[in-house]
C-alpha cells in the first residue's frame, strides 16, 4: 500500500513523499487520530536547533506523541478498530542493564526515524498499548509526555530514601505540570511543592500543597527530593536553587533538556551527598504504567485536560504549517492536530 508521508523538508516547510507499506507482514498499520506537537517538533520546526542536527536529520516527518486507530495486526494481538496510543521509541537490541530508551542503538520517531506525520503509521505491535474505551483522544494524544514523567518517578521511587516528607518540582510549563500532578497521585502523604516564574500558571496547579515565585520562597522552607523540570537557560538558576533548599542526601531528577552545558555547584552535591540522575523518554513499561493510571485515577485526564491549548482539524500541509504556527506562537499548553488528513 501507498502511503503519504508528511515531512519537514527546511525549517517551516513541508514537504510529501510516498513510501510503500507492507500490508501483509506482522507489523501493525495505524491511522493517526490525534497527534501533539512537542517542544522538540518545534526545535525543528523553527529552526532553533543547530544547523549540523538540522542538516543531518531533515528531511523528515515530525511528531513523537499521538494516537490511532488500527487498521490491521499481522500479528493479531490487535483488532481493527482498536483505538492506541503509538510508542515513539524503537529498540533494535534488548539489554539486561539498560533500558530500552537509553540505548544508543535505539530509534525514536520524529527524532532519528520518521515521526507520526503520516496518512498512515506501520509499527511493531510492541509498540502500541491499547487505550480503555472513553479514554478522551485530546489528552491521550500526549501520553508520551506523560509516560516521560512516568518513568522519571519511577525511578525516583526506586533510587531515593524514603523520607519523602516534602518533594520540590521546578518548572511551571508543561512536563512541571504533569510532574507534580502525578507525584500529587502517586506519593498522597507527600507534600509537593511547584517552584516557577510565572504567577498565571502557577495558579493553575490548583493539587499542589504550595506554589512558589523562585524569587520569593519562604525563608526556611526545605526539601527532601527535587524533580528539575525547566530546561534550556534556565536550567542553571534552578538547579543552583535546587542545590541550595534541598535536605542532605536527597535525591535530583534532572528532566529538562538543555542544548548547551550546564555549570552544577559540584561541591556543595559533594557536601549535601546528593544524588542527580538524569531521565530521557520512555519505554513500552511506561506507557502501560500510564494508562493504567489513567484507569486507576480517572481525574488525572480531566487535570491533564487543562493542558490543551488548541484542537485544530488538519486536512492538508496548510493545515499542518497553521497548526505548526500556532504552537509557536502559545505561552502554555499542548497543540492538538485533529488528524483528517
Amino acid at each position: 500500500m501507498i502511503n503519504t508521508v508528511y515531512r519537514l523538508a527546511s525549517p517551516r516547510r513541508f514537504e510529501i513523499a510516498f513510501e510503500d507499506i507492507d500490508l501483509f507482514g506482522k507489523n501493525a498499520v495505524v491511522r493517526p487520530l490525534r497527534l501533539s506537537i512537542c517542544n522538540a517538533d518545534m526545535r525543528y520546526y523553527l529552526g532553533t536547533r543547530d544547523a549540523k542536527v538540522l542538516a543531518e536529520k531533515l528531511p523528515m516527518a515530525l511528531i513523537h506523541e499521538g494516537v490511532g486507530c488500527v487498521v490491521r495486526d499481522g500479528s493479531g494481538t490487535f483488532k481493527p478498530g482498536d483505538t492506541v496510543v503509538m510508542i515513539p521509541n524503537i529498540p533494535c537490541e534488548t539489554d539486561e542493564v539498560t533500558a530500552e530508551n537509553y540505548l544508543r542503538s535505539s530509534k525514536f520517531c520524529g527524532s532519528t526515524a520518521d515521526g507520526f506525520l503520516q496518512e498512515y503509521v506501520e509499527l511493531s505491535p510492541r509498540r502500541l498499548v491499547r487505550l480503555p474505551q472513553g479514554t478522551d483522544l485530546n489528552v491521550a494524544a500526549f501520553t508520551e509526555i506523560v509516560s516521560v514523567s512516568v518513568h522519571a518517578i519511577t525511578r525516583f521511587d526506586s533510587i531515593a530514601h524514603s523520607r519523602r516528607n516534602e518533594i520540590g518540582v521546578w518548572g511551571d510549563g508543561n512536563l512541571g505540570y504533569i510532574t507534580t500532578l502525578l507525584l500529587k497521585k502517586l506519593f498522597p502523604e507527600s507534600r509537593v511543592y511547584i517552584f516557577g516564574r510565572n504567577y498565571e500558571k502557577l495558579a493553575d496547579f490548583t493539587f499542589a500543597d504550595g506554589a512558589f515565585q523562585t524569587n520569593e520562597i519562604p525563608q526556611g522552607l526545605k526539601i527532601d527530593h527535587a524533580f528539575e523540570c525547566v530546561g534550556g537557560a534556565g536550567s542553571q538558576s534552578a538547579i543552583e536553587q535546587i542545590i541550595d533548599l534541598i535536605r542532605p542526601e536527597g535525591t535530583v531528577s534532572l528532566l529538562g533538556v538543555s542544548e548547551y552545558p550546564v555549570p552544577v555547584n559540584t561541591r556543595m552535591v559533594l557536601e549535601k551527598g546528593l544524588r542527580l540522575f538524569g531521565s530521557s523518554r520512555s519505554g513500552a513499561a511506561d506507557f502501560q504504567k500510564t494508562v493504567s493510571l489513567y484507569e486507576r485515577f480517572p481525574e488525572i485526564t480531566d487535570y491533564l485536560g487543562n493542558l490543551i491549548s488548541s484542537v485544530n482539524d488538519v486536512r492538508s500541509i496548510a493545515d499542518i504549517k497553521a497548526a505548526f504556527e500556532k504552537d509557536a506562537r502559545r505561552a502554555f499548553g499542548k497543540t492538538i492536530m485533529k488528524w483528517n488528513i
